[in-house]
C-alpha cells in the first residue's frame, strides 16, 4: 500500500505515544499545516516529531478525526488518525480550552517560544544563533540609518565627569524607581533634560568595523552581538523648548531629526495608547518609540532574531528607567504600541524597520 503519511523523527530519541483518550478527538489548537516543495507537513511545537502528508484527501480528516476511523471505513484513516494521536497532534475535545495551561498560551506564543530556543525541535546549530547566514548573499545592512531630511536639533552632552560623582548610588536608584503615572504639565520635561537621557542611555559611543562588509557598535546598554538595531523616535507633546512633533534621535550626532509634525493623524495614533497606561486617561509630555532596524540582527541570527530584538528592547526600556531615576524624571513603559500609525509616521518599509515597544518620560507629579 502506498503510503498517505510519514511520521518523521527530528531526533533520534522518539518520544511517548500521545495520550489523547479513545473517544471525541480534535487536533489540538497548537498544530500548524503547511506547504513546502515536497507537500504538506503538520506541525505541533511540543511534539517529538512531524506528520508529512503526502496524500491531500487526507487533510479533510484534521477537521473531526475520530479514534475508531468512522470518519470512514478505510484502514488508511484509521491509521492516518493513530498516527496523530502518536504523535500527540491530537487532543480530547474541549481539553485545551478547559486546561489553564493550555488556554493561556496562544499559538503564536508558543510557537515563538519553542523556534527560538534550543529542544526537541531545533537539535542542531546549523540554522540556529549567530550562523551569519547572509554574509556573502546579502550585504549587512549599515549601522547607521538613513537621516531623514529636514534641519537637526542639537542636544546637550551633559558632563559625564560631573554624574559620576553626582548621581545617587546605583543602590538607591534600584529602589528609587518605580512607573510613573502621573505628570506635572506646569512643569514639564525641558530639551535639556530629554538630550541628556538620550546621551546617558542611546548614543553611539564608537563604530567597530569587523572588516570590509560589517560592523559593530558600542552604545551605554549591551545588545546581541553588538549589532544595535534599535532606534529611538521621541514623539513630543509637551518639552519646554522644543516643538511638538516626532522625531528620530540620531545617536551618531547626537541631534533630533524631525520625522512628522504634531498635528499628523499617525502621530495622534501612536500617542493615543499612551492613555490606557497614565492616570486620568492623561496625554505624555514624551513617548519614547523604540524601533529595530531588524535587518541588522537578522543577518546575522537565524531563529533567535526577534526573540534578540525584543531581550533588547527589555535592557534599553531598564536603562532608561534607570537613568531616569537618577536624573529625577518620570518613566513609564507600556507593553504595547501603534505598528501601523508607526508604519504611517515615519513613512518605513515595516520589513526593513518596525515598531518593537515604547516608554513614556516626563516630570513626575508630585505625590
Amino acid at each position: 500500500m502506498e503510503k498517505t503519511s510519514t511520521p518523521y523523527c527530528r531526533s533520534d530519541d522518539p518520544g511517548p505515544a500521545g495520550t489523547a483518550a479513545d473517544g471525541s478527538l480534535a487536533l489540538s489548537k497548537f498544530a500548524v499545516l503547511h506547504r513546502d516543495a515536497d507537500g504538506f507537513v503538520l506541525e505541533h511545537p511540543l511534539a517529538w516529531c512531524d506528520v508529512r502528508i503526502h496524500d491531500a484527501r487526507l487533510l479533510a480528516l484534521l477537521d473531526a478525526p475520530r479514534a475508531d476511523g468512522h470518519n470512514t471505513a478505510t484502514a488508511v484513516t484509521s491509521q492516518f488518525v493513530q498516527d496523530l494521536r502518536w504523535c500527540g497532534m491530537l487532543v480530547a475535545a474541549g481539553d485545551e480550552d478547559s486546561r489553564f495551561e493550555t488556554r493561556s498560551w496562544s499559538a503564536p506564543d508558543l510557537w515563538f517560544h519553542r523556534r527560538s530556543t534550543l529542544g526537541e525541535r531545533t537539535i542542531t546549530w546549523d540554522h540556529f544563533g549567530p550562523t551569519r547566514w547572509a554574509k556573502g548573499r546579502f550585504p549587512q545592512p549599515p549601522a547607521r540609518r538613513a537621516n531623514y531630511p529636514g534641519r537637526p536639533i542639537p542636544l546637550l552632552v551633559p558632563d559625564l565627569t560631573a554624574t559620576r560623582t553626582q548621581d545617587p548610588p546605583l543602590a538607591a536608584v534600584l529602589e528609587n524607581r518605580v512607573s510613573t503615572r502621573t505628570f506635572d504639565d506646569t512643569d514639564p520635561v525641558t530639551i535639556e533634560q530629554l538630550g541628556e537621557l538620550l546621551y546617558r542611555t542611546a548614543r553611539t559611543r564608537r563604530t567597530l568595523p569587523v572588516d570590509d562588509d560589517e560592523e559593530l557598535l558600542s552604545r551605554p546598554y549591551p545588545s546581541g552581538g553588538g549589532l544595535y538595531e534599535l532606534e529611538l523616535y521621541p514623539v513630543v507633546r509637551h518639552v519646554a523648548g522644543l516643538e511638538p512633533g516626532m522625531y528620530h534621535y540620531d545617536s551618531f550626532d547626537h541631534v533630533l531629526r524631525p520625522v512628522a509634525p504634531a498635528d499628523s493623524k499617525a502621530v495622534s495614533q501612536l500617542i493615543k495608547p499612551a492613555a490606557a497606561t497614565l492616570s486620568q486617561g492623561a496625554e505624555p509630555q514624551v513617548l519614547l518609540v523604540i524601533a529595530a532596524r531588524s535587518g541588522r540582527i537578522m543577518w546575522t541570527y537565524e531563529q533567535v532574531a526577534y526573540a534578540a530584538i525584543l531581550k533588547d528592547v527589555g535592557v534599553l526600556m531598564q536603562t532608561i528607567y534607570l537613568v531616569a531615576t537618577a536624573m529625577g524624571l518620570g518613566a513609564c513603559a507600556q507593553g504595547f504600541g501603534d505598528t501601523a500609525a508607526f508604519v504611517a509616521a515615519t513613512g518605513v518599509d515595516e520589513l526593513q524597520e518596525c515598531n518593537v515597544g515604547s516608554i513614556i518620560i516626563g516630570s513626575p507629579a508630585e505625590s
